[in-house]
């Protein structure tokens, strides 16, 4: 579990790692990546009270490192990703051990449900229970279903558990990607021709962002990740991540554009608003909070566009992901994902022995 100034949820998500019910000895690996609220000073408590927490450094900061980070360190045979901000079952860790063993997969994870702790947020998490929120990809859940069937995703994975040896040879997560790091990792296992398995009954309760600027800002960087992902990895992209850029080119030519294009734009940015009135329609069926459902149109709107001038970003700074496009839109073959680069971090530099960050003794002071 990668965390950076998480006071606020770490007990919780600590809490959640230790509730998990798994036949066999488990070990907790928090990695910091320099928090300066009291996350220091409440992780150096939990490992006090319990042996099994083992809190370490991630001196570059970002997710991927600190991931990367855990690996060298851990001592198991399985892996499991986990989110500071996140709740998950108490059976995650059994039941995604249980499916690995069935020898046709090294990928199994659950899908994301989204909740709300104040305003913004709910109305977050009813945004992306609307096909407006979800896209195209079947990891983004509606609600858990311990009943559902499991599924196979594309590159639209949502953390997960694998076998240690298994993100070795991978080379763990390639730490040029600040976001969109599981996709990017996906890419490379899809490359391969592997296949990444989705259980409902392990979804996973994340907080949603709770202001339309933090929104805003955290889907300029999926936009952005995501093209890059998909210059490295066409075969991860999929027509719907064409619509917010979509938009954005909509709404530019509505504003910007001359004539007939100018009228057209216009008419099509009136279908949009359409759109986004009927999800905010929709979903006043999942709450009886209606303020809260009258703001799923706005974060809808701040999700596409952000979103949008995020790939355009992206284009820019990577390039654009010309065979991806020219893949979904039907004028190229898809590839062979078994002649796919694995592409990501030297798997060598991950194994035991190399140089990795020192763990920060239990009774460190915050």
């Amino acid at each position: 579990m990668p965390v950076l100034n998480e006071e606020a949820h770490i007990v919780a998500s600590v809490g959640a790692m230790r509730k998990q019910r798994f036949d066999g000895q488990l070990e907790f690996l928090v990695i910091d990546g320099g928090s300066r609220d009291r996350t220091r000073e409440i992780l150096a408590r939990l490992a006090h009270e319990d042996p099994r927490i083992r809190v370490l450094e991630n001196p570059r900061r970002i997710t991927s490192s600190g991931l990367n980070v855990g690996l060298r360190h851990a001592r198991g045979r399985w892996v499991a990703r986990m989110d500071a901000h996140t709740q998950y079952p108490d059976d995650y860790l059994a039941l995604g051990v249980q499916r690995l063993a069935g020898a046709d997969t090294r990928w199994v994870s659950g899908p994301p449900i989204a909740v709300g702790r104040g305003r913004v947020s709910r109305a977050v998490a009813l945004a992306l229970r609307t096909p407006l929120g979800r896209g195209g990809s079947r990891k983004w859940a509606a609600a858990r279903d311990a009943a559902g069937q499991e599924y196979e995703l594309d590159s639209g994975v949502f953390a997960g558990v694998w076998e240690r040896e298994t993100l070795l040879e991978y080379g763990g997560w390639d730490e040029q990607w600040l976001r969109n790091q599981d996709s990017e990792m996906a890419g490379r296992f899809l490359g391969r021709g592997e296949r990444l398995i989705c259980i409902p009954a392990m979804a996973a309760e994340y907080v949603a962002r709770d202001s339309l600027p933090s929104l805003g800002r955290q889907y300029l960087q999926y936009g952005e990740y995501r093209e890059k992902t998909a210059v490295r990895h066409p075969h991860t992209m999929r027509r719907s991540h064409l619509l917010a850029p979509g938009i954005v080119v909509t709404l530019a030519a509505a504003v910007g554009g001359f004539g007939l294009v100018r009228r057209a734009a216009r008419a099509g940015v009136g279908v949009y608003l359409a759109a986004l009135a009927g999800a905010g329609a929709r979903a006043t069926r999942d709450t009886d909070r209606l303020e809260e459902a009258a703001l799923v149109p706005a974060v809808l709107a701040v999700m596409h566009v952000a979103y949008g001038v995020g790939s355009f970003r992206g284009a820019v700074r990577y390039g654009p992901p010309l065979a991806a496009i020219a893949r979904v839109l039907g004028f190229a073959p898809a590839p062979d994902r078994r002649a796919a680069d694995a592409g990501g971090v030297d798997a060598p530099s991950l194994r035991e022995g190399s140089i990795a960050p020192a763990p920060i003794p239990a009774s460190s002071p915050a």
